[in-house]
């Protein structure tokens, strides 16, 4: 009797987190409502959590089973004091690749849970409600491990410990479809073969599994470096419908809830992303987009101009209008601060200052638009790149910070670019361009930037902090 009322406050438990889980996505689509977002997703997962600790430990209690009772609370302790340690340490800049290794969790995780539901099988009356089981085997186990080594390339791309470029094998599309009918195929074969006869069904598995290893991992890495923030939220997609496929296994319906929205929400960011960078949202998912970079130096620009922190202060007191456009190196820099002191001191002298928002801004879908809350920037002056690419030609400076492909002309212009047809911030209309840069080296597309050679456009090199802040010096 006890043990079915724990059962039922578990139940009720898991519906309270569902509810908790979908205000924290909603509140995670706004500026203003982000942070209770975030609170709603933590509370939501504690209370999770706690209901699922309670009904195992019930239900090994019940069994005598209290070594796994210890063995649960040793892997939850050390998984907290992991992730405790890593989000205290992570910096913004890394956040990308932090999200990605955590992303190949969850896919390990389903695909160990799979592979445990194929050793303990099935046990219904039906051979329908068997089939069916060993289906739902061979799916999680199939998304997981695509989302596992995918993420790992992410992660490694990300972090720069492989080229950003992508891997162009022959025949790669043909590769990628092959191994989706290779997969229906062992589907078909493995809920066919009865696992308790003899080692068949294990070796359908095994090869089910490296099959869709080397899958995750081909598709991620076919994607070039500057395509990168839409893999990231695709693999967040992959990891949702990983955990959902756990869910079904283990018979877990907040698990189940939890798996589809995540998997709907990324897929929905994902396409957002693709149609804002002017890419097939199916080319993502098949890992088909990936473009080479040109070979050489590419075409010859003329020379760049500089020009110092001092007249660039000068310029930005005169100006009636200011754009603000950062990127990536914004980030590295940890520039946010400095550009929000800017900014104030900008609008105290009566100049108009709005930022443009690049929806692969950084590494990460939203990375800059964190970065400027982090810094206390005004919500009402972030503009996403809709809202103010028309309004650069009345623009009198833009500043760039640390962008690059956001705001390379060759998108628009130049047909046989890598990033040609991806929507870019405009900035080159503008009547000045300031560009902050460390050097004149690419962006992380790998391609060359015409708009650093441009006759309106300056290039001030060295840290953007320093930089920032030497505008401010010379402001005051």
């Amino acid at each position: 009797m006890f043990g079915l009322e724990i059962a039922s406050m578990a139940g009720a438990a898991f519906i309270v987190a569902s509810l908790l889980f979908v205000l924290s996505l909603a509140g995670l689509s706004r500026h203003e409502s982000a942070k209770n977002g975030l609170t709603y997703g933590i509370v939501g997962m504690a209370v999770a959590l706690a209901a699922t600790v309670v009904a195992v430990v019930d239900f090994n209690l019940d069994t005598d089973n209290e070594i796994a009772i210890v063995l649960m609370l040793l892997a939850i302790g050390i998984g907290a004091v992991i992730g405790l340690w890593r989000a205290r340490i992570v910096e913004m800049t890394g956040m990308p690749e932090l999200i990605a290794a955590l992303h190949s969790f969850v896919g390990l995780a389903a695909v160990l849970i799979g592979w445990n539901g194929h050793l303990e099988g099935s046990h219904y009356e039906l051979d329908s409600l068997n089939n069916i089981h060993e289906a739902e085997v061979a799916i999680g186990i199939f998304i997981g491990a695509v989302t596992f080594t995918g993420s790992i390339v992410a992660n490694l791309k990300l972090s720069a410990k492989i080229k950003s470029a992508p891997l162009m094998l022959p025949g790669k599309n043909l590769t990628n479809v092959g191994s989706l009918v290779a997969f229906a195929l062992l589907t078909v074969l493995y809920v066919g073969t009865d696992a308790h006869v003899d080692g068949s069904a294990d070796v359908l598995l095994a090869v089910l599994t490296a099959l869709a290893l080397g899958l995750g991992w081909h598709l991620v890495a076919s994607i070039g470096g500057g395509d990168m923030p839409v893999v990231v939220s695709m693999l967040n997609s992959y990891s949702g419908w990983a955990a959902a496929a756990s869910g079904f296994l283990l018979g877990n319906d907040l698990l189940i809830v939890t798996g589809a929205l995540v998997g709907s929400s990324g897929a929905y960011l994902s396409y957002i992303m693709c149609k804002a960078m002017n890419r097939s949202f199916i080319s993502v998912i098949a890992g088909g987009f990936g473009i080479e970079a040109p070979a050489g130096d590419g075409p010859d620009y003329g020379e760049h101009r500089e020009v110092s922190a001092e007249e660039a202060a000068e310029m930005l007191a005169h100006a009636g209008s200011v754009v603000i456009t950062p990127g990536y190196g914004m980030a590295v820099a940890q520039a946010q601060y400095p550009v929000a002191e800017l900014t104030a001191k900008l609008r105290a002298k009566g100049v108009e200052v709005r930022f443009g928002i690049h929806p692969v801004a950084g590494r990460l879908p939203g990375h800059m638009n964190v970065l400027l809350a982090e810094a206390k920037v005004p919500y009402d002056i972030v503009l996403e790149m809709d809202e103010i690419n028309d309004d650069f030609p009345s623009t009198d400076v833009v500043l760039v910070i640390g962008a690059n492909d956001t705001v390379n002309p060759a998108a628009a212009e130049d047909p046989s670019s890598p990033i040609a047809g991806m929507p870019v911030l405009e900035v080159w209309n503008a009547h000045h361009v300031i560009v902050f840069k460390r050097s004149m080296a690419p962006g992380y597309a790998g391609v060359q930037n015409p708009l650093f050679f441009r006759d309106n456009s300056q290039m001030l090199f060295g840290d953007a902090k320093e930089r920032v802040e030497d505008i401010i010096r010379a402001l005051a």
